[in-house]
C-alpha cells in the first residue's frame, strides 16, 4: 500500500468517525477538516456506500448514519489516552458530584478498551499527576448531569432556587440554555419564565430541580450571539 492509498484510508476512517459522532456532516465541512476538495469527499463517500457503510444522503443538507449503525470500538492511541487520564484529574476536583459521577463511569468503559499497555501507563500517569485545585474536595451542586440532558433535549426544568441574600427558596420554571464555570463554581444560563428574561443561576444555590417532560421551543442563537446582544 503506498502512501496515498494510506492516506485515503486514514482519512475515510475519520470520516466515519464523524459520521458516526454528529447527526449531519456537510461535504463542506469535511473537506476544510480533511483540507481535500469537496469532490474528493465526494468520492469517499461514494467509497464507504460501496465498501457497505449505510450512508444516508439529505439533498442541500449533508450526510448521516443510518439508525442503529456502528462501528467497532475505537482504539485509542497512548497520547489520546494519557490526555483523558489528565482531563480526569481536572474533573475529579469539580465541585459538582453528579458531573464526576459520570465522567468516571465513562473513564472506566473507556479504559475498558485500551491494550493492555496502554492501559498500564495510563494507570501509572493517573497516579502520577496532581491538579492543585479544589483542594479541599468540596462538591457544591449535583444537578449539572441533570441539567446538560435537559438543555440537549430542551426540556422545561422546575428548580427550587435561594438568592444569595436571602433564605427563601422561590421556585422558577426555566429554560435552559447554556453552562459555564467560573471560580470553580457551575453557572446556568436559562430563559427564566417567571422573569421573562434570561439570567445566571448557580448551581450551588439550586435547592431542589425536577426535569418536566413539557418541551420548549429552541432559542435561534448561539452562547457568543447571546454575549455580543449584552455588550451592545
Amino acid at each position: 500500500m503506498n502512501d496515498n492509498e494510506t492516506s485515503r484510508l486514514s482519512r475515510l476512517t475519520a470520516i466515519l468517525l464523524q459520521l458516526q459522532s454528529k447527526r449531519l456532516v456537510t461535504a463542506t465541512a469535511l473537506a476544510a477538516k480533511f483540507d481535500v476538495s469537496i469532490r474528493t469527499i465526494y468520492r469517499d463517500i461514494r467509497a464507504l456506500e460501496q465498501s457497505g457503510v449505510p450512508i444516508i444522503t439529505e439533498e442541500g443538507k449533508g450526510y448521516s448514519l443510518m439508525e442503529g449503525y456502528r462501528i467497532p470500538p475505537v482504539t485509542f492511541s497512548e497520547r489520546e489516552a494519557n490526555a483523558l487520564i489528565t482531563a480526569e484529574q481536572f474533573v475529579l476536583k469539580n465541585k459538582d458530584a453528579s458531573f464526576i459521577q459520570d465522567y468516571t463511569d465513562a473513564i472506566t468503559k473507556i479504559k475498558s478498551v485500551l491494550r493492555d499497555s496502554t492501559k498500564d501507563g495510563a494507570n501509572l500517569l493517573s497516579d502520577r499527576i496532581a491538579i492543585d485545585q479544589n483542594s479541599s474536595y468540596d462538591r457544591t451542586s449535583n444537578y449539572l448531569s441533570s441539567l446538560q440532558l435537559a438543555l440537549t433535549n430542551f426540556n422545561l426544568v422546575k428548580i427550587g432556587y435561594q438568592k444569595a441574600d436571602s433564605i427563601e427558596i422561590s421556585e422558577r420554571i426555566i429554560e435552559p440554555f447554556a453552562l459555564l464555570t467560573a471560580n470553580e463554581n457551575w453557572l446556568l444560563l436559562a430563559n427564566c419564565r417567571m422573569r421573562q428574561e434570561f439570567r445566571f443561576f448557580r448551581l450551588d444555590r439550586i435547592k431542589n430541580l425536577q426535569i418536566q417532560s413539557e418541551q420548549f421551543e429552541p432559542h435561534n442563537m448561539t452562547l457568543k450571539e447571546y454575549f455580543d446582544k449584552q455588550q451592545n
